[in-house]
């Protein structure tokens, strides 16, 4: 593994994955494949630009573009695909789902294909806990789980891991899929939950609880999601699935009150609004095949939390140009007429 081609490489997680490999494997050239949609930035990356220009390289293309893609690959002779280009919020899904099914799962297609022409290359699938659906009781979704997604997202991402997972057996591709629990930290747009509390406490706006808040989910600092997509590219079995988080879970009341104490800022910010449609109640995930490999998470999740209210605290000027762009249409179309209940 020495050149990596990361699709969605300007995005949240994989900008973030960019920056870890970069850092962390010095003998690895890394070249970021984005679309540069309203979430993929290059302001994102411009710190990894400037520090490793040398073993870092941009190419903007669409991943169901497949003459793009073969053109990276045979240009920077690409021998491992790490793949984070997807649609990937649930609100944006329910409003356009067309535009999911196209990149999450065609576009998806197009990079098996190509990885198949070039010589079974190593691929690498980035995924969602949000494949495994509600989790009912006190169970932990295991990796070999029937997949029960609910949202269009969800329905894309898994139908994704199926085609690679299909390509693996039909042609022997080398694959290894990630799937993640909710990824929190540095550089993640300001329409995800967190980053969206954050946002709106420092400017003493309304935040937008869905329903009783008492959904349950598992946030994981996106470093130590990093951290395991690594391990899984290096130590990995091949053909199979590795589930990263924290295995532990929280309600989101408790990750905004957490996010509040941390800004102290008030309670009364909390506004309970009209549930999403179709909204899972519960996701978490064993992690244990991941911990086999030698993996632990670094951060707790109040500790994940508090590290990514700072870091929006000390860089407004990442995030304060986009609240004032086209952020400002989808929050109004989210959020203007949801009714506020309690």
């Amino acid at each position: 593994m020495k050149n990596i081609l990361v699709t969605g490489g300007a995005g949240f997680i994989g900008s973030n994955f960019v920056r870890y490999m970069l850092h962390v494997h010095p003998e690895v050239n890394v070249v970021v494949y984005d679309k540069l949609t309203y979430a993929g930035r290059l302001e994102n990356l411009q710190d990894v630009a400037e520090q490793f220009a040398g073993r870092y390289a941009f190419a903007q293309g669409d991943i169901c573009d497949a003459q793009a893609v073969e053109a990276a690959l045979r240009e920077h002779e690409i021998d491992t695909i790490v793949n984070f280009a997807a649609e990937s919020h649930v609100d944006r899904s329910i409003m356009n789902p067309d535009a999911f099914i196209q990149t999450d799962v065609y576009g998806t297609y197009v990079l098996l294909e190509a990885a198949r022409k070039f010589g079974n290359l190593r691929y690498h699938q980035i995924s969602t806990d949000e494949v495994y659906g509600h989790i009912h009781g006190d169970h932990r979704s295991l990796e070999t789980d029937n997949l029960a997604p609910r949202s269009p997202y969800a329905a894309s991402k898994a139908s994704a891991d199926h085609l690679v997972n299909a390509y693996h057996i039909t042609y022997e591709l080398p694959i290894t899929i990630t799937r993640g629990a909710n990824n929190i930290g540095p550089y993640q747009y300001p329409e995800k939950v967190v980053p969206l509390f954050v946002t709106n406490a420092l400017n003493d706006l309304p935040l937008p609880v869905y329903g009783d808040g008492q959904q349950m989910r598992d946030y994981q600092y996106v470093i130590d999601h990093c951290k395991g997509i690594d391990l899984v590219l290096r130590e990995g079995e091949i053909g199979e699935t590795y589930n990263v988080g924290t295995g532990e879970e929280m309600t989101n009341m408790q990750m905004v009150e957490i996010l509040l104490d941390e800004l102290g800022k008030p309670r009364t910010l909390i506004q309970h609004v009209e549930d999403r449609m179709g909204h899972d109640r519960r996701y978490c995930m064993n992690v244990q095949k991941l911990m086999d490999l030698g993996w632990e998470a670094d951060y707790t999740h109040e500790e994940a939390i508090r590290e990514t209210v700072r870091w929006y605290v000390n860089n407004p000027w990442w995030w304060e140009p986009i609240r004032s762009g086209e952020f400002k249409e989808f929050y109004q179309r989210l959020y203007g007429e949801r009714k506020v209940i309690g």
